[in-house]
């Protein structure tokens, strides 16, 4: 059995990724971070979340250089999408719906994936833009929302510092641009049943990895 280390943070709770796929969990990945789970011996490196500005992200040549020394890296979610993308005719292997959009560059900035999270429970402390959209894709199909008022909360929210994102404050900056009643029930449709597509990315990549060292079993 290879040995698999998995960089997590916000994307999904620990309790959940460990019963999905037993691996060695460490927080989102930084600059180096890379080439240290390959001198531990990483047969496979998982790359969910990783730090976009608290510190220096994780480099293209560290990613390069784990798969130039045999270890199979799997990227999904958020950074770990990201970077997939960039490098998947280069051997990494991407996973989920983040990675796929970033790939056909349907989606180019990394704010669609970056948020603040408190770097000791993991917990998010605003919404990744990706989320917001899957979000009023969602309440739009749900009647909640019109297009024209979906495309409004969008637009509030890129206009939004990244840090800053929740979708009360969203709905703050589209102001008039959504009446009343639209703006009550689509925020309470936010709190009871958000969508979370970087958390659906993460699990898959958990079970791709998972599937993947049953075949060395």
């Amino acid at each position: 059995m290879p040995k698999t280390i998995v960089f997590l943070g916000p994307s999904l709770d620990p309790f959940s990724a460990e019963k999905i796929l037993a691996a060695e969990y460490r927080p989102p990945a930084k600059r180096g971070d890379i080439l240290r789970a390959v001198e531990d011996g990483a047969g496979i490196i998982v790359l969910i979340d990783g730090v976009f500005h608290q510190d220096s992200a994780v480099a293209h040549r560290e990613i390069l250089a784990a798969i130039k020394n045999g270890v199979a890296v799997v990227g999904a979610s958020s950074m770990g999408a990201l970077r997939a993308a960039e490098m998947h005719t280069l051997g990494m292997t991407g996973i989920g719906r983040v990675y796929e959009l970033y790939r056909d560059g349907k989606l180019v900035s990394d704010d669609e994936v970056a948020l603040v999270f408190d770097p000791v429970s993991g917990y998010a402390l605003s919404e990744p833009l990706i989320n917001i959209r899957c979000t009023l894709k969602k309440a739009e199909a749900a009647g909640i929302l019109t297009a024209d008022a979906g495309r409004a909360l969008l637009a509030a929210a890129q206009s939004v510092f990244y840090p800053q994102r929740t979708y009360k404050k969203i709905a703050d900056t589209a102001g008039e641009a959504i009446d009343p009643a639209t703006r009550e029930r689509f925020l309470a449709f936010a709190a009871s049943g958000p969508a979370d597509q970087k958390r659906e990315d993460a699990i898959a990549a958990l079970e791709y990895v998972r599937e993947l060292t049953a075949q060395c079993e």
